[in-house]
């Protein structure tokens, strides 16, 4: 699966995207791996994150630190943003964002969580708040077009396929 689009930065700028689900350590060559955002379910409920400073809401998700896997940032990052622990992921895909001096490879994945606690506060701050919200309602906190459509659907997907194989 292959689609192509753009997006609009924080700085305006019109952007090509290209969104595969491959594996993102494949063709990297003059890409930089640099992000995750995780497609994370506590029970019925897809997590969300909102940051005050960028007013808008967002799957919870940052940079790949030195050192660090894709997984591993998916999991140090859900951690921080949501309190929450990650009990099971699966790759959902990638996309390439063409930006002007550079190409930035950013994972998309699918979790399954379980809360740490209370969230009180993104160690960051960048995070200010998070939700549990119906996966149905996510274009009522944002909209990532069709890319972001065949991540939902790839993830509810995996959230069957991982629910069908606990129950046995």
């Amino acid at each position: 699966m292959k689609i192509e689009s753009t997006l609009t930065n924080r700085s305006s700028q019109t952007l090509k995207v290209v969104y595969n689900e491959d594996d993102p350590m494949k063709d990297l060559d003059d890409k930089i791996l640099q992000g995750i955002h995780a497609y994370c379910f506590y029970e019925d409920k897809l997590v969300i994150v909102y940051a005050d400073e960028k007013k808008y809401w967002t799957p919870p998700g940052g940079g790949i630190e030195s050192g660090e896997t894709y997984e591993e940032a998916v999991v140090r990052e859900v951690a921080e943003e949501t309190n929450m622990k990650v009990l099971h992921q699966e790759l959902i895909g990638y996309q390439d964002i063409y930006e002007p001096n550079r190409i930035a490879r950013q994972t998309r994945s699918f979790c399954v969580v379980e809360p740490l606690g209370k969230f009180v506060a993104d160690p960051d701050g960048d995070v200010t708040k998070i939700e549990l919200i119906d996966p149905k309602d996510i274009k009522k906190y944002f909209d990532w077009g069709e890319i972001g459509d065949r991540i939902m659907n790839r993830a509810l997907e995996l959230k069957s396929s991982f629910q069908g194989a606990s129950t046995c």
